[in-house]
């Protein structure tokens, strides 16, 4: 890392989150909490400027950096900056045609392009490759709230990643190889432990705190002329290797193909061949059931992997039913409820209105839920199948 990238990232993990934190406090304590222009004008312009002079720096200085790791860290460091003027109003896309910040646009776009990413911060920057010094990892402030979501987050992450680790294992066995209860257990493990983060999550998280201070940072803002929307939390291949290695989502879905399409750039490289490799391998639902169309239902070994298969298949919905009841509901759409509606444009990281967002949303948990619905492709008659051959 230069000494130019070593400088930026001490200010990003210094001042950057002070300056943050203050303006925070002081949109809180106001009466229309949503309003942040006119609000803290010369903390606002110390950010831009500081900030504008470790980015001048780096584009003048005009490498990426020495290796992955590196440019890695220079693209989420100018990201979390362009993401705070975005919180703080000092840009908006909806009234621009393109970034005022045309050195940090470059920046992000030269970086980006060279590692195979959108030209924006990544979820993985504040999250699975979230580097901590001395004990404190990245964040856009200090406050308790962040920390809890990020640090929780992070934790449902690495578990889910850990039991797409397991199923593609199983994969490479065979849902018949008489060790593959190892890998079922193990992903069953992952999945039950990311479970119990989003309960300490959803029962610790300050509802307004997320709302007004900790969910503005992932606004979409513009890079160049283009508009990029916010990071997300399931802008890493784990979650979608888990769709498609259990069978709930298809890759040939035209809705859900849009979504692995669109999510790709938000990923880390080494995810995105991942998820590209994911495509190929056979769904373990559609294995079971062919092998019991082959007469192997009565098998002591279908009876007893299946049955596993299924308790996966169930604490996997749970966690989608958690993630949309309990994280978008309470945090995201009640609190709107009772924001003054002329904040409500640009509400959701994703860009889309709050009704679209939800109903996209709806869709991708009932397909993981495999929850009979009449308009949408799940897989629930076949899950209702499998369960029916594996009672005594």
């Amino acid at each position: 890392m230069s000494a130019n990238a070593e400088a930026f990232d001490r200010w990003i993990r210094g001042p950057f989150v002070a300056m943050n934190t203050e303006l925070e406090e002081l949109y809180f304590a106001g009466a229309d909490r949503a309003a942040v222009e006119g609000v803290g004008t010369t903390v606002k312009e110390r950010l831009q400027r500081e900030g504008h002079e470790h980015v001048l720096a780096l584009w003048r200085e005009g490498n990426t950096g020495d290796g992955f790791e590196s440019a890695f860290g220079v693209l989420g460091n100018v990201g979390m900056y362009l993401g705070a003027l975005r919180r703080h109003e000092l840009t908006n896309p909806a009234r621009e045609e393109r970034s005022p910040f045309r050195e940090a646009s470059s920046l992000a776009m030269h970086v980006g392009t060279s590692i195979g990413m959108a030209p924006r911060f990544a979820t993985a920057h504040l999250a699975q490759r979230n580097v901590a010094r001395h004990g404190i990892r990245k964040s856009f402030t200090s406050l308790a709230d962040e920390f809890l979501f990020i640090d929780e987050n992070t934790r449902g992450i690495l578990s889910i990643q850990r039991a797409a680790d397991a199923l593609g294992r199983i994969v490479l066995l065979g849902v018949s190889n008489p060790v593959a209860d190892v890998e079922f257990a193990a992903a069953l493990q992952a999945l039950e432990t990311a479970r119990a983060a989003n309960e300490r999550l959803f029962a610790r998280l300050d509802a307004d705190r997320f709302f007004y201070s900790v969910r503005p940072y992932y606004k979409p803002y513009r890079v160049g002329r283009t508009e990029y929307r916010g990071a997300n939390a399931g802008d890493f291949s784990g979650i979608n290797e888990v769709d498609l290695l259990l069978g709930l989502c298809r890759a040939n879905d035209p809705s859900y193909a849009q979504i692995l399409v669109e999510k790709t750039p938000f990923m880390i490289p080494q995810d995105q061949a991942r998820l590209r490799e994911c495509m190929r391998h056979r769904p373990l639902l559609d294995e079971f059931l062919a092998l019991a169309d082959a007469g192997c239902a009565g098998e002591p070994w279908f009876r007893h992997h299946a049955r596993m298969f299924l308790r996966i298949v169930d604490v996997f919905a749970e966690t989608a039913r958690q993630h949309h009841d309990e994280l978008v509901r309470r945090f995201i759409v009640d609190p709107a409820r009772h924001m003054d509606p002329r904040h409500m444009t640009g509400l959701t990281a994703s860009g889309p209105p709050l009704a679209a967002l939800l109903r996209a949303l709806e869709a991708l948990r009932d397909q993981r839920m495999a929850a009979p619905r009449a308009d949408l492709e799940t897989r629930h008659d076949d899950l209702a199948r499998l369960r029916a051959l594996c009672r005594d």
